[in-house]
Parts: C-alpha cells; sequence; structure tokens
C-alpha cells in the first residue's frame, strides 16, 4: 500500500507541476485566459505574479517528489506530510479568495493522499 501511497503524492506533486506550467508560461495564452477566466489585458499586467505564483508550486512539486524518492524513509515522510499539508492550506486559501472549485481541484486530493501517507507509510 506504500505504492499506492506514492503514487497519489506523485500525482499531486504532477497537478502542481501542470499549475507551473500554466502559471508560469501558459498565462497569457488562450488556454490560460479560459482557465482563470481573464482578459488578455488582465493577464498581461498580471504575468510576473502569476510567474511567482507558479514558482512555488514548484516548490511544493519539488517537495513532494523529494518526499518521494528520499533515500531516508523518515526524511520522505516527513517531506510528504509537510507538502501535503502546505497544498491542502494553499487550496483552502484559493478557494476562499478566488473560487470554491480549488478545493476540490488542490485540497481534496491533497488531504486523501495525505491519509494514506499517514496510514501505509509505516
Amino acid at each position: 500500500m506504500i505504492l499506492l501511497s506514492n503514487i497519489l503524492v506523485l500525482f499531486i506533486s504532477f497537478l502542481h507541476f501542470s499549475f507551473l506550467i500554466l502559471e508560469m508560461f501558459l498565462w497569457t495564452k488562450p488556454i490560460g485566459l479560459k482557465i482563470f477566466r481573464q482578459s488578455l489585458q488582465k493577464a498581461k499586467e498580471t504575468k510576473v505574479l502569476a510567474m511567482n505564483q507558479g514558482l512555488y508550486n514548484g516548490f511544493l512539486a519539488a517537495g513532494l517528489l523529494y518526499g518521494v524518492f528520499s533515500s531516508h524513509i523518515l526524511i520522505g515522510y516527513y517531506f510528504k506530510v509537510f507538502f501535503l499539508v502546505c497544498v491542502i492550506i494553499a487550496g483552502v486559501f484559493g478557494a476562499v479568495t478566488f473560487s470554491k472549485k480549488i478545493i476540490y481541484i488542490q485540497s481534496f486530493p491533497a488531504i486523501i493522499a495525505l491519509i494514506f501517507v499517514f496510514i501505509y507509510n509505516f
């Protein structure tokens, strides 16, 4: 079951790497405009902020990857727990400040992964 736990964590990492791509490189492209429901003008004005936000999503993805592939089981466990909690908090904040959908896209999958990490990593 630790394999399933790690697959879930890898999925969350993949999501955040995808967010990095969207926010850093596709923010002003048609797909970015559609996903974030904004005009091209607004996207151009906020591009640097989105790139910064994307970078932070990259940090979350990297931390989760380190947790999965760490050669030290306990350190990997701590990384997975810490970064999953960060993802959950970020999702709740996004749901409160931007769109309630974010809690379903970001927080709920991370909560499920965190439960699996708690149950099956030892």
